[in-house]
């Protein structure tokens, strides 16, 4: 599991630049995690060859009654107990404030590790003696760095790095799929866990708060093996600021990278939402295998059409994972629950599906025969031959003559094809274009 890094702070005592120096130069990122990009909120960084997450959270204002800087403390909280180690940022320039002996406390009250940085030592060559003050926080030997120029920088990852846990080399094995339910707040996440794990009373065992709040359940039945991770305790959606949405949307991300399946739950009073539509957009985006499950049916007023009519609604508004299957269910009631075992193992089954070229190009040749590639100028696109390169997703390539031919609409049908000759259903398909040697005109 990869280490958490959160960097906490008093507003403008420059985290984010030195979240952004960190990343930036001194670190490889590995990739930055879609939907939060824009906000450079979180991002994957490695060290020393240790791959490890780290977080930039708002100013805290320890005692504060605005509301969105209480938000903003509310959040950093979060950060707090979901981190391995935290980097509490202080200015040298400003001195030791009140607010920053605050949040001292508050870091000692969650009994984590704690790597005190002392930001704006910009001057190259000897120290600043207002470093030392800092001592008087009591979170051990305070670092001086530049988040302006990276002093001090590799002694910072440095610190943090011998708090991180040893690597687990022991997996648990590979029948075991991995499960990731995620969906906005309060559309019965918990419950669903809760109810799977009391039904059957072979569960291995439960690590609790393993994740960033998300608990890790192992369980087994005689459909298979089972890891639940439970995105449990994300905030609601804040009105004023919607910060703590974020928030909600990287503990998704979290969840989604770390799992085989994500079981996307939609309240079916409700319908699909906004929000709905940006967490779905993550598993999308993110390649896994999906099912797209609606809870709390038992509330909904019924006739012998409300179920077809609701898969269309879905349908419309999921218009990118026309791909998942949609189950209704009742975490409460326990409908339909049982379905979701044999749903799971599906859909992960389809997205590791390997399919030979032979198939494939026969496939190719089929869809090709049927409708004309398209054409541009006088020149029509050929395409050579395709083979599938990965899995989960799975992953094709087309070779063609000319790339700019191949249009968007020739992919969709293409992809089409491909599923209602194999199925995949559940699993995303990524389809690469390439131009068979460099010829240009």
């Amino acid at each position: 599991m990869k280490p958490l890094v959160a960097i906490v702070g008093r507003p403008n005592v420059g985290k984010s630049m030195l979240f952004n120096k960190l990343c930036g130069q001194r670190l490889s990122i590995v990739e930055d995690t879609p939907g939060v990009t824009r906000d450079r909120l979180y991002a994957q960084c490695e060290w020393r060859n240790r791959v490890f997450d780290i977080v930039d959270t708002g100013g805290i204002e320890p005692g504060t009654d605005d509301q969105i800087l209480s938000f903003m403390r509310e959040q950093a909280e979060i950060a707090i107990a979901s981190a391995t180690v935290i980097v509490f940022v202080c200015d040298v320039k400003t001195g030791m404030t009140a607010a920053d002996q605050e949040v001292a406390s508050l870091l000692l009250r969650a009994r984590k590790p704690v790597v005190l940085a002392v930001n704006k030592a910009d001057q190259v060559g000897r120290e600043n003696p207002d470093v030392y003050e800092f001592y008087n926080l009591g979170l051990g030997d305070p670092i001086a760095v530049s988040a302006v120029h990276g002093h001090g920088t590799g002694d910072l990852l440095d610190a943090c790095f011998s708090y991180f846990p040893p690597q687990d080399g022991e997996e648990e094995d590979d029948n075991t799929v991995k499960v990731a339910v995620i969906g906005k707040p309060n559309v019965g996440k918990s419950s669903l866990v809760n109810r799977i794990l009391g039904q059957e009373r072979v569960i291995v065992s439960d690590v609790a708060g393993t994740t960033r709040d998300a608990v890790d359940s192992f369980f087994e039945n005689e459909t298979g093996k089972y890891r639940f991770i439970d995105t449990a305790g994300m905030r609601k959606k804040s009105r004023v600021d919607d910060r703590i949405e974020k928030f909600s949307v990287l503990r998704a991300t979290m969840a989604i990278e770390r799992c085989d399946v994500c079981l996307i739950l939609i309240d079916a009073r409700e319908g699909v939402t906004e929000q709905d539509t940006k967490v779905a957009g993550l598993a999308h985006e993110a390649g896994k295998a999906c099912i797209i499950v609606m809870n709390k049916w038992d509330a909904v007023e019924k006739d012998g059409k409300t179920m077809d009519r609701m898969r269309e609604d879905v349908r419309r508004d999921l218009s990118f994972m026309t791909y998942a299957p949609v189950v209704f269910i009742s975490a409460l009631t326990g409908q339909r629950v049982e379905r979701l075992f044999e749903l799971i193992q599906y859909v992960n089954n389809q997205s590791a599906m390997r399919i030979t070229t032979g198939m494939l190009n026969s496939v190719l040749a089929d869809a090709t025969a049927r409708v004309q590639p398209p054409t541009d100028k006088g020149r029509r696109l050929k395409i050579y031959y395709m083979t599938q390169t990965g899995v989960k997703p799975p992953h094709f390539v087309c070779f063609c003559n000319d790339a700019r031919l191949f249009h968007f609409s020739y992919q969709r049908y293409l992809e089409n094809q491909i599923r209602s000759t194999f199925g995949l259903e559940g699993a995303p398909v990524r389809l690469t274009v390439r131009q068979k040697g460099d010829q240009e005109g």
